[in-house]
């Protein structure tokens, strides 16, 4: 997770919450000192357990959510500066989660004896090998094969952070294999790559493919990631999925249909302006105009990708367009505002320029581009990729379900046309009963998302004939 800027005032988050441990005088309104000393820094008090207590003393457990390390720290100085408070331990929650690891490999059946070992080892094992070695298509039937997904990073892109290399992304990596079991059933496994060379990576992941139905590339820098991904679809027949591309695609559309209802604007007449022209930008536009978007304005660092620039990338040249100027003059009459960029780069001034009824989806995590609060008044619908707020553009409503669907029919690759249908399937969830400015998009944890990405998937890959079951 990218720190805050000390600049930023972030809405406290279970994401920096920390454990503080506490020896307080046996006295009224102790408690009470500690409490508004947390308050009056902004802290989100939660647990609070009473430990020990005797006549002359109390030790209490107090959970406080911050909003970045830097307020964490401030609140434990703000709390030992009080007459009697003695703290005396201190833990980071998301570090206590996170030591070893987030998952592991269970067995499937139990070893008994000696019948058992025979069967699911050898020698009985051995019929099963000569029968897939036989029959390829069996190990789909009788191996992990069917049910599994390989993570496979480079480091090179982890969340906001930059490139940290394969350690450094193999926590993200072990919590997306969490949401693969939790949200699809599928097992997924980390696999954090030792080299940031594309042809390495090409040629070490069809190497390992034998193993996986699926590919989940993850976190790998653009452009690169285009050229891997690529490579991948014509050289092998499983389906590949770069999740910062499609399934921020995919999420964003489906946010975008239910937030284009709301102000009944329709997709193919409205005008989008992009903020963002790495994988997550580039491919929301290729899904959008896929969809039937017609008027894309996609922006970098530098302003407009404009046909006037010659320092463009074949990814960014796809979508330059005559006009040019800077992401102010981009948000001009604009309908659509979607961010996949950096925080705070887009101002309320800018905002107040954009069309009536405007649509502004700002993802950069964890500072949008844009503070909700600060135009509040001056938009129809607000969503960010942050979880306190409102309509959040997570990923998770998309690859769980779309790799259920891709391996439970055996589909040779993925498509934009399965990508369209899950978009749809997510969007359908919010019923026009539940359909307001605060609810474009169904809960990541709305049990019925996966199945219906699922089996939108699977209908979109029998009608393309890329379907094998």
């Amino acid at each position: 997770m990218t720190e805050p800027s000390h600049t930023t005032k972030l809405n406290p988050s279970s994401s920096f919450s920390v454990k503080i441990r506490v020896k307080l005088r046996n006295r009224a309104g102790a408690l009470a000192k500690v409490t508004g000393a947390i308050a009056s820094i902004g802290g989100s008090l939660g647990e609070i357990n009473l430990l020990e207590r005797t006549l002359d003393f109390t030790l209490r457990e107090i959970t406080v959510d911050a909003g970045s390390t830097e307020q964490a720290e401030e609140i434990v100085q703000g709390i030992k500066a009080i007459p009697n408070v003695e703290v005396l331990d201190v833990s980071d929650k998301t570090f206590d989660l996170h030591k070893g690891g987030k998952i592991t490999i269970d067995s499937k059946i139990a070893i008994k004896g000696q019948s058992d070992l025979a069967m699911a080892y050898t020698p009985g094992v051995g019929r099963i090998c000569k029968a897939i070695a036989e029959n390829p298509e069996k190990a789909f039937d009788l191996t992990i094969k069917s049910n599994t997904v390989a993570i496979v990073t480079d480091g090179s892109a982890v969340l906001g952070l930059g490139n940290l290399g394969p350690l450094g992304a193999l926590p993200v990596m072990e919590g997306k294999a969490m949401l693969f079991k939790d949200f699809g059933g599928l097992d997924a496994f980390p696999v954090c790559l030792d080299t940031q060379d594309t042809q390495e990576i090409i040629e070490t992941v069809k190497r390992m493919a034998p193993v996986f139905g699926g590919v989940n590339l993850e976190d790998i820098s653009a452009p690169r990631c285009f050229e891997i991904e690529r490579r991948l679809k014509e050289e092998l027949d499983i389906p590949i999925f770069h999740d910062d591309q499609h399934g921020t695609a995919i999420v964003t559309q489906a946010a975008l249909y239910n937030a284009l209802k709301w102000v009944k604007k329709s997709l193919g007449e409205v005008r989008i302006a992009i903020n963002g022209a790495g994988a997550a930008g580039v491919a929301i536009a290729h899904l959008l105009q896929e969809a039937g978007a017609k008027t894309i304005i996609m922006c970098d660092s530098k302003g407009i990708v404009s046909t006037e620039r010659s320092d463009l990338n074949a990814a960014k040249q796809e979508f330059a367009v005559a006009e040019s100027g800077s992401l102010a003059d981009a948000m001009k009459n604009t309908d659509v505002f979607i961010g996949v960029s950096v925080p705070g780069v887009l101002t309320p001034g800018m905002v107040s320029t954009m069309a009536k009824d405007a649509i502004v989806f700002a993802m950069a995590n964890p500072i949008p581009e844009i503070q909700p609060e600060l135009v509040t008044d001056r938009v129809a619908v607000m969503a960010t990729g942050r979880s306190d707020y409102p309509n959040q553009i997570n990923n998770v409503l998309a690859f769980p379900g779309v790799f259920r669907g891709a391996l439970d029919c055996r589909a040779r690759s993925i498509t934009r046309k399965m990508c369209i249908e899950a978009a749809g399937a997510i969007a359908s969830l919010v019923s026009p009963i539940e359909l307001s400015p605060h609810h474009i998009i169904p809960s990541v944890f709305d049990s019925r998302v996966a199945t219906a990405v699922s089996a939108a998937v699977q209908q979109a890959a029998r009608a393309e004939g890329i379907a094998q079951c």
